[in-house]
């Protein structure tokens, strides 16, 4: 064929393009902080973790799942085949025969990806990303095409100059945009990103099931706390942004832009990637931030990122609730990144926005966010008869109080628990005065030595008793002492404790048959999921096997289990309070009343002041250990 002389050229120019792009792209990563990885390893791990743990979140869109793995895996086979066949010109009918079908496989997948793009969903970037089905069509045929001859299908010098010429248009072109464009900055960009992201990712304990969700703490004793300009960024976190493929799914789950507050995870995402690189965000086809237009921000590796590429109130906007990270097919950590910038903002800048800086003033004078006598902390169990750990020093349970004892909504959930562990005989005490704020609000504000000074403190008094469990109302408090307190205990030793919500604690007394419960007699009920109970800590059973066990079968929202949408209390917001177009609040209450219940069943403090706060008429909300209460059988002795 004419070709037949030009082909391995074109091949090898396109490879040539491709090395030397990577190495540009890497050069733009290896301008973060250092983070130490195994290499080898990663690099092993990768196969795993891109067929299981990525298709896991790719899987739940079957149309795109089937899709991928017809288009990826097809052009991944091919380009090896392509090598094999036309650059080193193995003579092997077998390998042409299999490059037939690798390329018929990838064309398939790749008619599928145009039917997407013909009406894609508004979440999808559009711009270069609507001329990939385009260049994907085109290597494949193409490729097909010139491999006839080697599978002995067509005479080698069939055709002509003009078939020549068309093919050889179509190969620069699926050349040009999968190979060239995979490292200069192209939509294919993500799959040479994405396989190293997944190789040396931040979190490498979240694949193969795992879970990882506590935050990173911040060295104190470094130049600069936080991340002030991209540079600043661990590399490996500026690999993870590259990887991004702009298929908004976290746009599409995330409150604050429902909501119309200034965020939009997946263009925050793409604006890391401009400040890696360098520019503008004008090339940027994606929908902006609520309220804002795309063209005006611009940043660079050592520009400081609030001074021109993202505005401060669009990181304050986020709930910390995860919804992004659970999403993302590329297991991009958009918390993180966040929190880190926070953390510049408030520990360098001591700019926290509304009542941020008086929240923080409060943890540090009083060792409570909203500035209450410490002193104060147990006045709610005056009447409770409650052993403190001073006095007992040695107990099963530790029940950890949390800030819901200075409010007196929260109140009558630490007393409905309280009843419960009572009537269920369980040997527990409380810190009582000793008990200081679990820094979640200060960690998700920023402020990481106020955080770390409460942990440090708390640890020493935990250190002083023994018990075997803690258990919580809060799980913001949860999370923190089971995923972030493990990073400060002394020579790096582990607690010798466990760490339970109430809601799985009452589960499991339940089960041992420990509480005598009657049905519930009350209407239809549905179940909100907490973010830090759900999405970070992966308990979704506890709360409605609880609930089942009263009778009570759950009318679903929409959004429940992982994709429960926040109920807008997480991450400081309702101290930063950034303004939006609704409340998320709001938007969860309309989630609940859809299903037709009269009750709103939580498990987490913030979610019930949150909910209770939407202006009636609405279902009634209730803890689960008030619920419970209420079906208690009482013996009388």
């Amino acid at each position: 064929m004419i070709l037949d002389g030009l082909l391995p050229v074109l091949i090898s120019v396109a490879l040539a393009l491709l090395a030397i792009g990577a190495l540009r792209r890497i050069s733009l990563w290896r301008a973060g902080q250092p983070e130490s990885v195994n290499i080898i390893a990663g690099l092993m791990a990768v196969p795993r973790r891109y067929m299981v743990d990525l298709h896991h979140v790719v899987e739940r869109d079957k149309y795109m799942s089937n899709t991928h793995v017809a288009t990826a895996g097809g052009f991944v086979l091919s380009m090896v085949l392509i090598i094999l066949v036309h650059l080193v010109g193995l003579d092997n009918s077998l390998l042409a025969w299999a490059l037939l079908a690798s390329t018929a496989l990838m064309f398939i997948g790749a008619v599928f990806v145009y039917k997407r793009r013909q009406n894609p969903p508004s979440r999808l970037s559009k711009g270069a990303w609507m001329r990939l089905p385009k260049s994907l069509l085109s290597f494949a045929a193409t490729f097909f095409i010139v491999t006839l001859p080697a599978a002995g299908l067509l005479p080698v010098n069939f055709g002509g100059w003009v078939l020549a010429l068309v093919l050889m248009a179509g190969i620069v072109l699926g050349l040009g945009e999968l190979l060239f464009g995979m490292g200069w900055g192209g939509p294919m960009k993500h799959a040479f990103a994405g396989a190293l992201h997944l190789a040396f990712h931040r979190r490498a304990e979240r694949f193969g099931g795992g879970r990882s969700t506590g935050l990173k703490p911040v060295n104190l004793t470094a130049k600069i706390l936080g991340v002030s300009k991209p540079s600043d960024f661990k590399w490996n976190q500026l690999l993870g942004f590259d990887a991004c493929v702009q298929c908004g799914r976290c746009e599409a789950v995330c409150p604050a832009f429902a909501a119309g507050q200034p965020l939009n995870p997946k263009k925050l995402i793409q604006d890391m990637v401009v400040g890696l690189a360098g520019g503008s965000d004008a090339n940027y086809a994606g929908s902006a931030y609520p309220g804002k237009d795309v063209g005006n921000a611009k940043g660079g590796p050592t520009q400081v990122i609030t001074e021109g590429l993202v505005s401060p109130e669009t990181l304050w906007s986020c709930t910390t609730c995860r919804a992004c990270v659970e999403e993302c097919p590329m297991v991009i950590e958009h918390v993180d990144a966040i929190v880190d910038m926070r953390r510049f903002l408030t520990l360098e800048k001591g700019d926290t926005p509304n009542k941020g800086a008086e929240t923080l003033e409060n943890l540090i004078a009083t060792d409570n966010p909203n500035g209450f006598a410490p002193a104060s902390r147990m006045n709610w169990a005056a009447d409770q008869n409650l052993r403190v750990m001073a006095d007992v020093k040695d107990v099963d349970v530790l029940f950890w109080v949390s800030d819901g004892a200075f409010d007196m909504r929260s109140q009558r959930i630490l007393r409905a628990f309280v009843k419960l562990l009572k009537a269920a005989n369980v040997d527990f005490a409380v810190l009582g005065d000793e008990e200081r704020d679990s820094g979640d609000v200060a960690r998700r504000l920023g402020d990481d030595a106020t955080f770390q000074s409460l942990a440090k403190r708390n640890i020493e008094t935990l250190s002083k008793y023994r018990f075997n469990r803690i258990v919580t109302t809060d799980p913001h408090a949860f999370h923190v002492l089971k995923n972030e307190y493990k990073d400060f205990y002394p020579d790096g030793q582990a607690p010798e404790y466990e760490v339970f919500h109430h809601t799985t604690f009452i589960n499991e007394l339940v089960k041992a048959s420990a509480l005598k419960l009657d049905m519930y007699k009350g209407g239809t009920v549905t179940y909100h999921d907490p973010c830090y109970l759900g999405r970070y800590n992966g308990e979704y059973d506890s709360p409605r096997e609880l609930l089942a066990e009263l009778g009570i079968e759950l009318a679903e929202m929409e959004r429940s289990g992982f994709r429960s949408r926040c109920c807008g209390g997480g991450g400081g917001a309702p101290i930063t309070d950034i303004p939006g177009e609704r409340r998320i609040a709001d938007m969860r209450m309309e989630d609940a009343v859809a299903t037709g219940a009269e009750l709103v069943a939580v498990g987490c403090q913030q979610c019930t002041a949150m909910l209770e706060g939407v202006v009636e008429p609405r279902p009634e909300i209730k803890d689960i250990a008030e619920i419970v209460v209420e079906s208690l059988i009482e013996e009388v002795h």
